[in-house]
């Protein structure tokens, strides 16, 4: 077995789940939650553009008709969700909003029995069970919990479960015509068109002058954002997707400990318990026949 193809999906991974640090150094330097998902955005489509503009210009020409398929993902479904989820991580921990974010399975279960009429098979259950449980465990919504959790919080951040969840939905019409860095690069485009007059940035350029926001700015679109998109899927094109299917649950845990570790955070022995659940239903979806994974 060639180790290599697996070294590039757990790099990706891992920088997935570094994310939290940039979304923090961004929100010190005193950016909002709709300010960081444009300048993810901006800086993410920048970067994409660019690097398609030098490896493969092809990749960049989209029918206009099909404009339609990336205002899906950008709008209503990358916007909303990285909102939620900057959001959910300022009100409640980089641990806690990552762990709610994972929810996004579970809601990909449902919405394609709703829309797709995909089979709900007992294995899917399994993992819609896992992940009510992991949540009620959070929140502390079980008998004897002593746990004070926002509930505007913890409603944000299954917000952030269901945005990225939409993302596969909308994405499957223009995964039949475009590859994925195609439309990776397209659904920043329009999640920065669409933020750009309401996040309030232009108000916050001078924000944006300070050296610590230069560097978060450009390693939130650079590291956990570009560079993790293309190492996982240098790696995923060398190996059978179901085995690397697998291994993007290390990114959660990553977020976790990265939250613990460089920001102090305390995670409950209930709310421990409730992550190893979700990243548990995580793990169990993963292994789901013929799921094709998308990332935002």
């Amino acid at each position: 077995m060639k180790k290599h193809p697996y070294i590039l999906i757990i790099s990706g991974s891992a920088l997935w789940g570094l994310i939290g640090i940039f979304i923090k150094g961004l929100q010190g330097e005193g950016f909002t939650s709709m300010e960081i998902v444009l300048i993810r955005a901006l800086s993410a489509s920048i970067l994409l553009f660019t690097y398609l503009a030098f490896t493969d210009r092809r990749l960049l020409y989209v029918k206009i008709a099909d404009l339609r398929y990336f205002i899906a993902t950008g709008v209503l479904s990358m916007a909303f969700f990285n909102w939620c989820y900057f959001t959910a991580i300022q009100e409640l921990s980089i641990s806690i909003g990552v762990v709610l974010l994972y929810t996004a399975p579970a809601f990909v279960i449902i919405l394609s029995r709703i829309f797709l009429k995909e089979r709900i098979t007992g294995r899917k259950i399994a993992a819609l069970v896992l992940t009510i449980a992991g949540c009620s465990f959070i929140a502390g919504i079980v008998p004897g919990a002593d746990i004070s959790i926002s509930i505007r919080g913890l409603i944000i951040g299954l917000g952030s479960g269901l945005g990225y969840a939409l993302y596969p939905l909308f994405a499957k019409s223009a995964g039949e015509k475009y590859s994925s860095v195609t439309i990776t690069a397209y659904t920043f485009l329009f999640t920065a068109i669409v933020m750009l007059p309401f996040s309030g940035l232009q108000n916050s350029m001078g924000l944006l002058s300070s050296p610590g926001a230069i560097i978060y700015s450009a390693g939130l679109g650079l590291f956990p954002t570009v560079l993790a998109y293309i190492l996982f899927t240098k790696g995923l094109a060398q190996v059978e997707a179901g085995n690397a299917a697998i291994v993007p649950t290390i990114e959660p845990v990553v977020a976790i400990l990265a939250g613990i570790v460089l920001f102090g955070e305390r995670m409950t022995l209930l709310q421990g318990c409730g992550a190893i659940l979700i990243i548990a239903s995580l793990f169990i979806t993963s292994l789901l026949p013929g799921k094709k994974r998308y990332r935002g």
